[in-house]
């Protein structure tokens, strides 16, 4: 299984910096194991506010338990809460189509971004135009993982509820390539602006 995790991290008071900095060497190695060992996949950074100390990981681990154990392992974790999304396939996920090729190496063209949306169909919609509009969705994202634009896509718990990784130029252009999606019209989006993280395996 894969998981979204949000990983807030809050230095106690007083702590030396000399301290803090001997941590965050010690996180920076563990990472790197557990990326090698499969269970860390992705590192970023959403925004943040000054002061801030929040990281978003892409992880995967057998169950809930083991995804557990990995986190726990971190040195950072006496600092941190870690709040845990399970993520589930998804048929328009570029990972699952084999014609797809792979997409360009993460930072060789513009930046990455998460997407959260919901899709709530129109009551009295019919069913020939429900099943339409999904197939041409399907099509549409198979296109946009051809040009790099769609990265993964995964099932998130509740119904019609989805989270994409996309990549794209500016935030102008991440707004139009969803709402060149057929879904569109249904859709609610939440998009989140990501930026590297050190650590991040892919990097």
């Amino acid at each position: 299984m894969e998981y979204l995790v949000t990983m807030t991290t809050t230095v106690p008071p007083g702590t030396a910096e000399a301290d803090v900095d001997a941590i965050r060497t010690r996180e920076a190695a563990r990472s790197g194991v557990l990326a090698a060992e499969g269970y860390l996949m992705r590192l970023w950074r959403p925004p943040l506010a000054p002061g801030e100390w929040r990281t978003l990981g892409l992880f995967s681990a057998d169950d809930d338990a083991e995804l557990e154990e990995v986190l726990a392992s971190m040195p950072l974790r006496v600092w941190r809460s870690d709040d845990v999304t399970p993520l589930r396939p998804h048929a328009n996920d570029p990972d699952q189509q084999a014609d797809v090729p792979a997409p360009p190496a993460v930072g060789a063209d513009g930046g990455e971004f998460l997407s959260e949306f919901s899709v709530s169909v129109p009551a009295g919609t019919a069913n020939e135009t429900v099943d339409d509009t999904n197939a041409r969705e399907a099509s549409r994202a198979r296109d946009l993982a051809a040009e790099g634009h769609l990265r993964r896509l995964w099932r998130l718990p509740g119904p019609d509820h989805a989270l994409g990784l996309w990549r794209a130029h500016d935030s102008d252009e991440m707004e139009a390539v969803l709402a060149s999606l057929p879904l569109a019209a249904w859709m609610t989006v939440q998009t989140t602006p990501l930026t590297p993280h050190p650590s991040d395996p892919a990097a």
